[in-house]
């Protein structure tokens, strides 16, 4: 049960994490901007003219939202990856331990720094394709809902990744590895329907399609899945991660000697 010491307790830790992105706001902020631009020039101006329409958009708008998304999923994932791997890099993750705060309100304070930072990022890269394409929004209920819940699905990830990391490589390596090859085929720049059957099939493993592809349709109404399907399996990976991390903290896993 939530009594008042766990609601002050959930207030500060997100005022931290809110702090530790604005303090650092040209780490967190200005660099995905800065990408996301030369994506846009790049892909969608220069290549996209050559490319034409896809799926009745302009190469242009069609990316946009799978690009917003993107900078979604990075940062989310990066900021929980950092701040919590940070805490038992300084040893102050064990004062939280030792309180009678629970355990779901520390992981939900992460949760809700990783939110911040995705969704601030996600909203600038939004105004910067602006300046490139328009944008309309179709349904923006399930825009705002497949936003909050795959920056949830990452938030959740960073922290796994950061209770198991050793070092500060071990951050690194899942994002590099894991992270960016899956973004990079999930129907960011492409639609699966142009690949054959095969290869349709096996995209339909990865669970970044659904949520780039909900959001697309959110923002142009057009998707590659059915939007039924890609709420299931985000919400299924929100509270599956979310279960994980408890378990993981009850266990002491990455936090004991």
């Amino acid at each position: 049960m939530i009594n008042r010491n766990h609601v002050v307790a959930l207030q500060t830790i997100v005022a931290r994490e809110f702090r530790r992105v604005r303090r650092i706001w040209i780490q967190t902020i200005v660099p995905p901007a800065i990408t996301m631009t030369l994506y846009f020039i790049i892909f969608g101006n220069l290549i996209g003219k050559r490319i034409g329409e896809m799926d009745g958009f302009t190469y242009m708008q069609f990316i946009a939202p799978g690009l917003i998304m993107m900078s979604i999923i990075s940062n989310s994932y990066g900021n929980v990856v950092s701040s919590f791997f940070g805490s038992r890099f300084g040893k102050y993750v064990e004062e939280m331990l030792v309180s009678p705060m629970p355990n779901y309100i520390m992981l939900i304070g992460y949760m809700a720094g990783g939110l911040i930072r995705g969704v601030t990022v996600g909203i600038l890269v939004a105004l910067i394709a602006l300046f490139f394409t328009d944008l309309r929004l179709e349904h923006p209920w399930i825009m705002l809902s497949i936003v909050a819940l795959t920056s949830m699905v990452f938030s959740l990830a960073g922290f796994v990744n950061a209770i198991y990391a050793k070092n500060f490589d071990g951050i690194s390596i899942i994002p590099t590895f894991v992270l960016t090859p899956l973004t990079y085929l999930g129907g960011v720049f492409y639609s699966i329907s142009l690949l054959p059957e095969f290869w349709q099939t096996v995209s339909r493993a990865n669970p970044i399609l659904y949520m780039v592809n909900a959001f697309r349709y959110g923002i142009l109404g057009v998707s590659d899945i059915q939007i039924q399907t890609a709420y299931i399996i985000i919400i299924a990976f929100v509270i599956g991660l979310f279960i994980f991390n408890l378990h993981l903290l009850r266990r002491g896993v990455g936090l004991r000697p």
